[in-house]
């Protein structure tokens, strides 16, 4: 029997009475995804503009007004023009796989394993896929789109070449078009994927930041380092989780930069 324990029990409506399981995977994940993009990402904007907190700032370098009316159109228009009918001609494949809209919510055992699973595919899938656009070519025609930010704030997270959002936009979806998940699941992990990625573009690390907490968890000092360099001297590739950079030596010149800073500060304090 269908275990009916966790979010089965919530005294929600069957979240399809109003929708058509279409627009809720389609139109219903854009709004999601472009809500918890904006609404996460615009606060740091804010942040620079008003110079408020600005000692948790990685760089000293604030970007323009221009810049960031840039990067916010540019987006739009993509995620418009691009993003959004990409979701919609991909309905099929989620009906294909398996993908619900209707009650019973899956318990949150099977939430929890399904996002963890996404988490760990996407951080392999992405990891590979950066390095390959660090590539001469492709970075030159593709990725140096992405890193015409060396100092990133919030929403950089997605301003990107259109065949950049759909090369690498697989690593976030190849998780739930293998497991076909409940809509609720999918929209639980796309918010999860998009704070992750604006954290880590945020150009801020705060004392409450993740990655003081989570050993694996690479965040916005990690990635900074890595749109600061080169192309061919970066590294710093993973997505959201630092081991594949520490497996195949891609973090070396950033764990010898911060144990530089690290001497450094105890020696000024062995001087005090």
């Amino acid at each position: 029997m269908h275990n009916q324990k966790g979010f089965s029990k919530l005294p929600i409506s069957r979240p399809s009475s109003s929708f058509t399981d279409f627009q809720l995977a389609s139109i219903g994940s854009f709004l999601v995804h472009e809500s918890a993009l904006f609404l996460s990402g615009l606060p740091f904007i804010y942040l620079d503009r008003a110079g408020l907190l600005s000692k948790y700032k990685i760089q000293t370098k604030n970007n323009s007004p221009t810049t960031h009316e840039k990067c916010i159109t540019t987006l739009l228009l993509y995620h418009f023009s691009f993003s959004l009918p990409l979701l919609i001609v991909s309905y099929p494949v989620f009906k294909f796989v398996g993908m619900k809209s209707s009650l019973p919510f899956p318990s949150w055992k099977v939430v929890l394993s399904q996002i963890i699973f996404y988490f760990i595919l996407e951080d392999f899938v992405f990891y590979w896929g950066h390095r390959v656009l660090h590539t001469k070519w492709l970075y030159k025609h593709v990725h140096s789109v992405h890193h015409e930010f060396a100092t990133p704030f919030g929403p950089t997270a997605e301003y990107s070449h259109p065949a950049e959002i759909l090369f690498l936009g697989s690593a976030t979806i190849i998780g739930p078009v293998i497991t076909g998940p409940h809509v609720f699941t999918l929209w639980l992990w796309l918010v999860l994927r998009v704070l992750a990625a604006v954290e880590e573009h945020c150009g801020y690390h705060f004392p409450w930041s993740l990655s003081n907490f989570l050993p694996l968890y690479g965040g916005a000092e990690f990635h900074d380092y890595h749109h600061r360099l080169p192309y061919i001297k970066s590294g710093n590739y993973a997505s959201t989780f630092v081991y594949m950079d520490w497996i195949y030596g891609t973090d070396k010149g950033y764990r010898k930069l911060k144990a530089l800073k690290q001497n450094g500060a105890d020696n000024d304090h062995k001087q005090i």
